[in-house]
């Protein structure tokens, strides 16, 4: 059999919401709701961390973050680390990553040096859109020079911690510092942006491999901030008929006096939604490349993100603990010409640790008994599977457990935290000590047990004593 292609376009901070053919009737996303009238669409996929370096590690080794050893940012993924490229090598696949990985931290380090190749044969790294002398920069210095001063507006704040402790490592600057925002606007050209960069080097490592097969991750920036939204995209929206966030009274009384006004929410949403319309005009030009090749229907196409955004829910804007559906549940996208029939909306639970393993399986390749996901090849396909009964996020110290209209967190101080997210969507409220909720806690607790014990995974044993 020839083993088809793939594409994964992994965006970075995009909330489930954040696609119009998920229901979305503010934002614009024409390519992302042909992409999903093409193929299947996953009602409930959470990821297993809420933030960038380990839940990327998970995802693509198919393990919990804990497992990996992962469990937040500046934690490095283990060079020898068996990632899929790694394991499709065996069996004739040329991997190229381009764009955001996020295996190491970025903050402290040169990014001129060689990045480590965790299997990819191909590799052009850029984590962040031009705060770093990277390929990116390097990239728009040779294509449009004109345009270096605007691709990035903010040092990252751990970055500029860095340089003020050892000196900086490059000499361009940085029009503002401090945390990055949310509604900036910029000058940018959208021809050299970050998601330009990766959509543009993703067809040409495409049009290299064409004969196949092949492994591409086209990791984009965007939707995270800085929101440096190119003004074609921004013209888009009138903030001003953005929704708000439906807050609880509570919070709604907290609201009044502070930052998180109006204004602020619907601009930040207006930067948010402009960039998810830049992916959107990406990832368009990378599909209609497919086509323009002839590989379209040789190809899996893979479409989500490593975790959500607040975006002023619960007045934060970003993602962590406790990983609210804003922040776990992300977009899940599967295109695989002839075989998953087009329209599909899948409402069995699914975690981004599954997507590895029905990767393997669709190639017909043996899944390795260290990996902790399941294929879910059988719901593409159309075929009965018996779907996940809940989704574990976890992190450094707490652990939280997606149930049927319930979540329940607990933390290593023994802190619990039950939301009825039947009566409360964002789960304001915390239930946990609430009389008429003991037998949801207790049965909470009992499934997040079994959960922990079926991800055990013991070494080989390679003899009976």
């Amino acid at each position: 059999m020839k083993r088809p292609n793939i594409l994964i376009i992994q965006t970075d901070q995009q909330r489930w919401d954040a696609v119009g053919a998920n229901g979305n009737e503010e934002v614009i996303t024409p390519n992302l709701d042909r992409l999903a009238a093409q193929g299947a669409t996953f009602l409930h996929h959470y990821v297993q961390n809420p933030v960038c370096m380990p839940s990327r590690a998970s995802f693509l080794l198919g393990q919990y973050p804990s497992t990996v050893g992962s469990l937040k940012n500046g934690s490095p993924v283990p060079e020898d680390a068996i990632t899929l490229p790694r394991i499709l090598r065996n069996y004739g696949y040329v991997s190229g990553n381009v764009g955001k990985i996020h295996f190491l931290p970025h903050a402290n380090r040169d990014h001129r040096q060689i990045h480590p190749d965790y299997g990819f044969d191909h590799m052009e790294i850029s984590d962040e859109p031009g705060c770093y002398e990277d390929v990116y920069r390097a990239w728009v210095r040779r294509k449009a020079p004109d345009q270096l001063p605007y691709i990035s507006r903010v040092l990252p704040p751990a970055a500029q911690v860095y340089r003020d402790e050892v000196g900086p490592l490059e000499d361009f600057p940085h029009p503002a510092k401090g945390a990055p925002g949310y509604g900036i606007e910029t000058a940018v050209r959208k021809d050299v942006t970050q998601a330009a960069f990766v959509a543009e080097q993703t067809m040409e490592f495409v049009r290299q491999r064409r004969e196949g097969p092949f492994l591409c991750i086209a990791g984009i920036y965007a939707p995270h901030s800085p929101c440096l939204a190119p003004q074609e995209y921004r013209d888009l929206y009138d903030p001003g008929r953005l929704s708000l966030p439906q807050f609880p009274p509570e919070v709604e009384a907290r609201r009044a006096g502070s930052t998180y006004t109006d204004a602020e929410l619907r601009g930040a949403k207006h930067g948010y939604y402009a960039m998810v319309s830049e992916v959107d005009a990406q990832v368009g030009r990378m599909l209609a490349y497919l086509d323009e090749l002839g590989i379209a229907d040789e190809t899996i196409v893979v479409f989500t993100s490593d975790h959500g955004e607040w975006l002023g829910e619960h007045l934060r804007y970003g993602k962590g603990y406790p990983g609210h559906d804003c922040v776990s549940r992300t977009p899940l996208i599967v295109r695989w010409p002839g075989v998953v029939a087009e329209g599909r909306r899948v409402e069995a639970v699914v975690e981004a640790i599954d997507v590895l393993p029905t990767l393997l399986a669709a190639a017909a390749i043996p899944t390795p008994p260290h990996l902790q996901g399941r294929s879910f090849l059988d719901l593409l396909e159309g075929r009965a599977q018996e779907g996940r009964d809940s989704a574990l996020t976890e992190g450094d110290g707490w652990k939280s457990l997606r149930l049927p209209g319930l979540r329940y967190v607990v933390e290593a101080s023994g802190k619990e935290s039950l939301f009825d997210l039947r009566h409360d969507p964002g789960g304001y409220q915390n239930l946990a000590g609430e009389a008429e909720y003991a037998e949801a806690l207790h049965d909470a607790r009992l499934r997040l047990l079994q959960r922990l014990l079926q991800m055990e995974r013991s070494l080989p044993r390679t003899w009976t004593y």
